[in-house]
């Protein structure tokens, strides 16, 4: 009996050092993944949300996990019972070892709003930031048809940056435009840059001559009514101040490209119905069709009465399941671009506002 007490004793002065060796990272393998996974889900379907909110008027909301942080505890007991017989049977002696590890995570959300919500949300994207997005691959059919409003007398649904119109908007030139540049893109034709002047701050939209694509860049300068017969075109923000041979482009604030991208959410019908939300009619007459503009076109939400099985994200709403399809790589790039561009406005706000700070019980 003496010598199996003796051999507990000497392991468990051994055991608690190589559990506390293996608890630490073990606990970060195991969790780090699942908190990462659990953020991405949440922003995903927070943005979708917020989408689905402005296609019925409702008011969005942002909450950003601010910081996630996790305490570690390790708990270990030693003891041994005695069993005292009141009889003519042998005493005993049990050993006893316990050993007990948990984490408790702590999850702080920050609302974004007041300054924060302005610059955020409401600041036109730069162009210096489209820029950016169309040199690090990014299409600019995409980028221009999402972030674009409007480029020298050519409109990209500018009513649809805010609550849904009742009537069919202007898009078609610009969707016409956005074609060609595409089209020159891939073929390395277009480039988006600085002014190589240093004294200058302007941006310049470059088409390199190819005597196979010649006739798309005279579609493009008509399109664009330009008379300028040189390749090379100054952008500008400034439509008050206009130049024949310049390129004035408006672009979207993030709220108003979060609109735009609602008005292609399919809707039940009884919703339409119930007048829940706006039903836009087309110079036609009928339902217009918000799938055939430059957004539409790169971004879909479907709907469902039922869980669906096939979602990359999807969100219950108004009794309703909205989502995006797994299978839908279109509306997904499109979605990602949003949630980059999200980013990138977020990421240049200095307010720091009131914050909530949850326990979690692990």
């Amino acid at each position: 009996m003496h010598r199996k007490i003796l051999i507990f004793f000497v392991s468990i002065c051994f055991l608690p050092s190589g559990c506390l060796s293996t608890f630490g990272p073990r606990s970060i393998e195991r969790v780090h993944p699942a908190y990462n996974q659990a953020i991405v889900n949440t922003v995903d379907e927070q943005m979708l949300l917020n989408l689905v909110r402005l296609k019925y008027r409702d008011s969005p909301y942002f909450l950003e996990v601010a910081s996630v942080t996790t305490s570690l505890s390790i708990e270990t007991n030693v003891g041994i019972d005695a069993i005292i017989p009141f009889s003519n049977a042998h005493n005993t002696l049990e050993p006893g070892f316990g050993f007990k590890g948990s984490t408790k995570p702590t999850i702080t959300y920050t609302p974004l709003r007041g300054e924060d919500f302005l610059k955020s949300v409401l600041s036109p994207i730069s162009l210096d930031a489209i820029l950016l997005m169309t040199q690090s691959g990014w299409s600019i059919e995409r980028i221009f048809g999402v972030c674009i409003e409007r480029i020298n007398n050519l409109d990209n649904a500018s009513r649809a940056s805010g609550p849904t119109p009742e009537n069919e908007p202007k898009y078609k030139g610009f969707r016409d435009l956005l074609k060609l540049l595409r089209k020159l893109q891939l073929e390395g034709l277009v480039e988006m840059g600085p002014d190589l002047d240093i004294n200058s701050k302007n941006l310049i939209l470059l088409f390199k001559q190819n005597p196979n694509y010649e006739n798309a860049i005279i579609e493009v300068r008509s399109l664009l009514e330009v008379t300028q017969q040189s390749n090379q075109f100054t952008i500008s923000a400034n439509f008050l101040d206009t130049n024949e041979n310049q390129l004035n482009m408006r672009a979207r604030s993030i709220i108003s490209v979060l609109f735009y991208l609602s008005q292609n959410i399919d809707i039940p019908e009884e919703h339409k119905k119930d007048g829940l939300v706006t039903v836009t009619k087309a110079q036609g007459g009928g339902e217009f069709n918000w799938g055939v503009t430059p957004g539409g076109m790169l971004f879909r939400v479907k709907s469902s009465k039922t869980k669906p099985d096939n979602a990359f994200v999807s969100v219950h709403y108004r009794g309703v399941w909205f989502y995006i399809a797994d299978n839908d790589l279109c509306s997904k790039s499109t979605f990602l671009l949003l949630k980059q561009l999200f980013s990138l406005q977020s990421g240049q706000r200095k307010y720091i506002g009131p914050s909530l700070t949850l326990p979690v019980g692990g």
